[in-house]
């Protein structure tokens, strides 16, 4: 039998790394995390190698500890203390957009002909100090653009910051901050992907219980700061000019004279500066574009081609357009003979990150307010709408009819995530009891009561904003309503003022007592799992996460462990030590009786930690390599058959007997992972379908399933992943496995995974206005019924994608509201409904859908569709499907909003013009390339499946951090922890 491999030694089998490694080598390289960050978020800098387990620890768990039931009025909300939160996403601050400083000064010789590019190639710029501010060029192709009256327009480089004096560098980041991100142009990552799903950890004091590191020695970051914001800077209102991308010298244009200005609903934040008046994050309404020209009967919003011009007259740019000039191919009449001619990239669009956090208000008035970019830091100030970390939509104006719809090319969804973590500096939601009678609802169709639902008759009757019905009021429920229609107690009640609130379930919404939180722990302890660190690895972190697990007698635990036999404990008190049994039937299993394996935690904490202890020195001298990672999961459900939870898998090696055995598909990868293959796709389907009928059954006895697969080998992620996406649980992937640098990583994303905001059996559903309804929805969850989605688990970072659809004509100024409901029980055992409300403005103008189209909403529905597409599709096929949903979008623009129809032009709608570097990040993403192993695609896709909003830019744009300006201190305690680490 082979002998353990100590951490550092040379892994069996691997003959490439007895070889001289190149100077720049990497031991233990990991193709997992995808950037710094995911590399620092899991160090566990602070934490000693042996933290004690014992000491008391503040509640790590968002939901709030029952509140008294003495202190519950019914009808009225309950005050619930702010959340406490092991780790809310990343903080970052981005990395502004560099200015020129300098004309680019062009002279041409006596015997060279104007016509001629000279000068500097454009792979050899200038320096910035010799390069002329953006106001000072005028495109050579066309004349000025007159200036936006409505819209920003990114066609023109230009920003509020003075330029910097000849010959200095600019400062390329707004904080000294040793991790401040900024963007970053699309790449691939080396890794094999988002390995690390549990954030890392914030500022001191921002939330206990959190990974801690070294503060920043300058400039601290603020509490909370999600991925790099994507806002673009809003230029001054002056005559814009467009900048000559030929490689000649800039040609003066014709002079415009200024359009006047008007405010925009639209406009973008300057960097470093609060928003100013007008902006979409203060009061603000919603304002119609007037139609350009004559409207199409059939198409209303669209804008036909310009009126006639006088000769020389420059073309002009709709408001709400971004233009960048496009040089003729080689070959073609007018393109220069040499190659030094390519687009200037200080026209290309790009993101502009944010330095300050922004402050929304959901709705002003009877108006709603376009969201912040997902992206960016904000703080949300709930004043009807929901916040958008909750629920956003593709668009934030539906279109009226289907037609208006298709003519677009947009997609018409919603992306809900109902248990988002919300900014520490915003409200908590706040809780409702109304009693034995429940939350006030519509007699038809069922929707629950909202601030979008309007009273009349003096308050005894309301109108359901959903369906339209007229109901009558409760008589517990009665108020007189005010000179303004509104009800006397509106602002005092949560339910009619706030766009979330939770309400205390009644018994009716019970189907049995709510469920205990149940955690058992499943590992896998074959040789390869031993010899890799691997077994030990997952003992050590679920030895460190007990302490965090919630106090009180509901809290019950339970551990198994599995080779080609399956192991039970019995942990009960009263025994003298954890007493195996072993179940050695691997087809026909069993499970023995529930209450000697699954215990209060309270009662069994001893036993756990000297059994956690002892696993890896009890399977040292294994020789048993087989695994029956099937038969193990289904011994282990029918355990917790009765009372459901969270069953924890630990995963090293290729399921290989019992039931749900795999055989190793890895070398039929290896010829036919390539997108040129047809077949190639079928190697990311499960490989058998007794899986997904199991994950089924768990699903419906409200087990939710997650594993952690430590490998070094291939272990069919394809099949795998079927049970933790049917059940609402995920998967962790940590290849190739190093017993040095990954259990740090495994222990955070256990720690996250147990103590993060959660609930068990849940049921979602989602409610819409009449004339639109839903299509399909599309996540990691068990669907029995085609209108509600049921979820044996839930957590903050689950996202659930929600495609829509018109079924009747909606009327032009009204709005649409949509509904999230969900019924979960917390970690204390209480049952709640959560209620997301969400009404938006209803258009028949094309213009407007471009105008509030929401960027990342659409892109993370491009990213979540190509993964649905990975396992049915030749990737060929995919990244043909995801260009074409962005061209389509563009063409319409063009072809009916935009009045320049110049080919020398690229048009790109404001709201959307950075659609075309996303989606080319995503088809060059890890998902989408022809190279790779079936694994890293398979997990890839399944990751996606669940993923929020504000990461799936991230993850295929990926940040950068720049470190030539990084404290001292900072660089220090890198190379030590890289010298230790490697």
């Amino acid at each position: 039998m082979a002998a353990p491999v100590p951490p550092g030694a040379p892994r069996p089998g691997a003959n490439a790394r007895q070889q001289s490694p190149h100077p720049n080598f990497n031991p233990n390289f990991q193709t997992n995390p995808n950037s710094l960050a995911d590399n620092m978020q899991n160090m566990n800098l602070n934490r000693p190698h042996s933290m004690p387990n014992s000491g008391p620890r503040p509640s790590p768990f968002g939901q709030p500890p029952p509140f008294p039931q003495s202190s519950v009025t019914a009808g009225f909300p309950v005050a619930s203390p702010p959340m406490s939160r092991p780790g809310p996403p990343p903080g970052m601050v981005g990395r502004p957009a560099v200015i020129p400083a300098g004309p680019l000064q062009s002279t041409l010789p006596a015997n060279v002909p104007p016509g001629r590019p000279v000068g500097l190639p454009v792979s050899h710029p200038l320096p910035f100090g010799s390069r002329p501010p953006p106001a000072s060029l005028s495109s050579s192709t066309g004349g000025a653009v007159l200036p936006s009256s409505a819209f920003p327009s990114s066609g023109v480089s230009s920003a509020s910051a003075a330029p910097p004096p000849p010959g200095t560098r600019p400062s390329s980041f707004v904080s000294s901050s040793p991790l401040t991100g900024g963007p970053a142009g699309p790449m691939s990552s080396a890794r094999a992907g988002p390995s690390s799903n549990g954030p890392p950890a914030v500022g001191a004091g921002a939330l206990p219980g959190a990974p801690q590191f070294p503060p920043p020695a300058i400039v601290s970051q603020p509490p909370v700061g999600p991925p790099p914001s994507m806002m673009s800077a809003r230029a001054p209102a002056q005559a814009p000019t467009m900048r000559s991308v030929l490689g000649s010298s800039a040609v003066s244009s014709p002079q415009t004279p200024p359009l006047p200005s008007a405010s925009s609903p639209f406009p973008a934040m300057t960097q470093a500066r609060p928003p100013p008046p007008g902006s979409p994050y203060g009061p603000q309404t919603w304002s119609m574009q007037p139609q350009q020209g004559t409207q199409p009967p059939h198409i209303p919003g669209s804008t036909h081609a310009q009126p006639p011009r006088m000769f020389g007259m420059p073309q002009q740019a709709l408001p709400n357009q971004a233009m960048t000039n496009i040089p003729p191919a080689l070959g073609q009449p007018g393109a220069p003979m040499s190659g030094s001619s390519k687009i200037d990239p200080n026209q290309i669009p790009r993101p502009i990150p944010n330095a300050t956090p922004i402050v929304y208000e959901t709705r002003h008035g009877n108006s709603a307010n376009p969201p912040p970019p997902a992206t960016s830091d904000y703080i949300v100030r709930d004043t009807g709408n929901c916040s958008p970390r909750y629920m956003r939509c593709t668009i934030n104006q539906i279109p009226c009819t289907g037609d208006l719809l298709t003519t677009s090319a947009m997609q018409l969804a919603l992306l809900v995530q109902p248990m988002a973590l919300p900014h520490p500096s915003e409200d908590p939601i706040q809780v409702v009891d109304f009693g034995e009678s429940g939350p006030v609802r519509c007699s038809r169709c069922k929707g629950y009561i909202n601030p979008f639902m309007k009273f009349i008759d003096q308050g005894r009757k309301f109108i359901c904003n959903l369906c339209g019905f007229t109901d009558d009021t409760p008589r517990d429920y009665h108020c007189n309503l005010g000179p303004d229609g509104r009800r006397r107690d509106a602002d005092e009640r949560p339910e009619l003022c706030r766009g979330t609130v939770e309400f205390v379930a009644s018994k009716e919404y019970m189907v049995r007592d709510p469920m205990p939180a149940v955690y058992f722990f499943l590992i896998d302890v074959s040789m390869n799992a031993v010899q890799t660190g691997a077994t030990a690895a997952a003992c050590s972190a679920i030895n460190q996460v007990i302490s965090d697990l919630p106090e009180g007698t509901r809290t019950q635990v339970g551990i198994a462990t599995f080779d080609s036999t399956i192991h039970f404990y019995n942990l009960k008190r009263a025994l003298q030590q954890p007493l195996m049994l072993i179940v050695p039937d691997i087809q026909d299993v069993y499970t023995p009786l529930e209450t000697d394996v699954i215990v209060q935690l309270s009662e069994c904490r001893q036993h756990l930690e000297l059994l956690l202890e002892n696993i890896p020195t009890m399977f040292q001298t294994s020789t048993t390599a087989e695994s029956c990672f099937g038969a193990a999961i289904k011994a282990a459900f029918l355990a917790m058959k009765s009372i459901g939870g969270k069953l924890l898998v630990f995963q090293s090696v290729l399921p290989s007997v019992g039931i749900g055995a795999l055989s190793s598909r890895e070398a039929e990868g290896r010829t036919n992972i390539s997108a040129s293959e047809k077949e190639a796709h079928k190697l990311l389907q499960p490989a058998d379908k007794i899986l997904k009928t199991m994950a089924i059954e768990f699903a419906e006895y409200q087990v939710c399933v997650d594993v952690f697969v430590t490998t070094q080998t291939y272990v069919d992620i394809a099949s795998i992943s079927v049970i933790p996406r049917t059940t609402g649980g995920q998967v962790y992937y940590y290849y190739p496995f190093s017993a040095v640098s990954d259990p740090a990583k495994l222990y955070n994303d256990l720690r996250w995974n147990i103590t993060r905001p959660q609930g068990f059996e849940a049921v979602m559903r989602v409610r819409c206005s009449q004339g639109i309804q839903v299509q399909d929805y599309s996540g990691n969850f068990c669907k029995r019924i085609p209108t509600d989605v049921d979820l044996a688990g839930i957590d903050c970072d689950k996202c659930i994608l929600v495609t829509l659809k018109h079924d009747d004509k909606l009327q032009d100024g009204s709005e649409c509201g949509f509904q999230c409901a969900l019924l979960y029980t917390t970690v204390y055992g209480q049952r709640r409904i959560r209620v997301t409300n969400l009404s938006l403005p209803c258009t028949n103008m094309l213009s407007n859908l471009f105008r509030s189209a929401d960027l990342d909403t659409q892109f993370t529905c491009f990213l979540k569709q190509a993964a649905i597409e990975i396992p049915t599709c030749p990737l060929l096929q995919v990244r043909d499907h995801v260009t074409n949903l962005c061209i389509n979008i563009l063409l319409s623009y063009r072809k009916f909003c935009a009045t320049v129809s110049s080919t020398g032009q690229l048009i790109l709608p404001e709201a959307l013009k950075l659609l075309p570097l996303y989606t080319l990040a995503l088809i060059k993403s890890r998902g989408l390339r022809n190279d790779g192993r079936i694994d890293d695609r398979s997990f890839w896709f399944n990751y996606v499946s669940s993923l929020s909003t504000p990461l799936a830019i991230p993850l295929v744009y990926p940040r950068m951090f720049a470190i030539h300006n990084v404290d001292t201190k900072v660089i220090k305690f890198l190379v030590g922890l890289w010298s230790k680490v490697f």
